[in-house]
């Protein structure tokens, strides 16, 4: 089997992981053109510093020692097969990164042989990178979970970014789906990097020349509704790992049945709707101090597809509404649908001067599209009328959203 051909299985086979996203593009070059735009795995991430950047996409190997129920690469499933040699992963790393395709790596593997021999032909690629090419750019690496600590350390001195995949949100869900897999062995090398770091950091204060650790930390992935799990189970995981772990970010995929199980026999393809509000829940643990509890709990435990969790979290605690944004703290405006930090921080800083009026916050270019429910701008309040939550919940949702789905050009009915 030629480089061509291992290129194009497990680059389609690494098209599952999420931790970013592929650009899906198969555009050719012509004698008469410039660039070439392939579907060999590449795909767009952002580094440390903000900056997306094209990725090298693919599995070091397809071969897995699991027979995971969700998994198109498990032990059982009939599929071509291939493995790349850590030599012929650094030789196209380097030949993508010389033609401009790309500016770093992005790589996972299947299980073979045991965890530890995984990640030793993993961290080889790492090293020919980096010691035989001098290579520089973004690497992005999938540690194995139950390899051994120091394999993980040097993986962590070798990359840019880490990912250990949770996979799933409980451990039943684990048990049933991927049995031959234990949660202790996922989340123990998450614990070893989050130690690893917090050395890192206090060596760096001391010695500015001490080795790179992980700059742009350890992120993992989530496979969403395989189990037939609910938001609220799914969340509160996330919140864990935030908590315990100081993970950068927590990705969600969608489960597609890709493979026939007893045990996801009957489930769907999760909708990307689903997906999208998971996210806009995780942003809001993330970045305004809410917990998964305030979101959703055991008696609502999923989120309502039709308006974002931040709006349905302001519905049910409609008492504490409408806020004076002329005097409302820092965090009581972050809670309010449709500010953020950037208007949070534009109303604190221009009502030193003057009491705020809705033609001030015209000016200030702050959309009120969505606040103007939960606000009064100098005692005047511009919302919906409603008697109560619920129907204020049914004038703010979006019509059939449980429907949605991806929007086509040639829909019918759209103009």
């Amino acid at each position: 089997m030629d480089i061509k051909e291992k290129l194009e299985i497990l680059a389609d086979a690494a098209k599952y992981d999420v931790s970013c996203s592929s650009s899906g593009s198969n555009r050719k070059n012509t004698n008469a053109g410039l660039g070439n735009g392939s579907m060999g795995g590449i795909c767009h991430s952002w580094s440390e510093d903000g900056r997306c950047i094209s990725l090298l996409k693919i599995l070091m190997t397809n071969n897995c020692i699991y027979n995971c129920e969700y998994c198109i690469n498990r032990r059982e499933n009939d599929t071509v097969r291939a493995t790349f040699t850590p030599e012929e992963i650094a030789d196209l790393t380097m030949n993508f990164y010389r033609r401009n395709y790309i500016e770093g790596l992005f790589l996972s593997s299947g299980i073979i042989k045991n965890p530890d021999y995984t990640m030793e032909q993993i961290i080889k690629v790492g090293l020919l990178l980096r010691n035989k090419y001098n290579f520089n750019g973004y690497i992005h690496m999938k540690a194995i979970p139950g390899a051994s600590p120091d394999l993980v350390k040097q993986m962590g001195l070798l990359v840019d970014r880490m990912s250990i995949n949770i996979e799933l949100p409980t451990q039943k869900a684990l048990s049933e789906l991927a049995p031959e897999k234990k949660i202790k062995d996922i989340v123990r090398p998450m614990g070893d990097v989050k130690n690893e770091l917090m050395v890192y950091g206090a060596e760096r204060q001391k010695f500015a020349h001490t080795p790179k650790f992980l700059p742009a930390g350890q992120t993992t992935q989530m496979i969403i509704g395989a189990n037939r799990e609910t938001d609220f189970e799914i969340i509160k995981a996330s919140e864990g790992l935030y908590q315990n772990y100081s993970l950068k970010r927590v990705y969600y995929s969608g489960f597609v049945p890709v493979v026939k199980s007893k045990w996801t026999e009957g489930i769907e393809k999760a909708p990307l709707l689903r997906e999208h509000r998971l996210y806009q829940a995780d942003f809001l643990m993330r970045g305004y101090k809410f917990k998964a509890d305030d979101i959703l709990n055991i008696n609502d435990a999923n989120l309502d597809l039709r308006i974002d969790p931040k709006s349905n979290w302001a519905i049910n605690n409609i008492e504490r509404f409408p806020i004076e944004i002329n005097t409302a703290t820092y965090d009581q405006l972050m809670k309010i649908p449709g500010f953020g930090r950037t208007y949070a921080n534009r109303i604190i800083a221009a009502r030193k001067f003057r009491r705020i009026t809705y033609s001030d916050l015209k000016q200030m270019k702050i959309s009120t599209k969505r606040a103007q429910h939960f606000i009064l701008v100098n005692g005047v309040y511009k919302g919906l009328k409603f008697r109560h939550k619920n129907e204020l919940r049914e004038l703010m949702s979006a019509p059939d959203a449980p429907n949605y789905q991806q929007l086509s050009m040639f829909d019918q009915g759209m103009s």
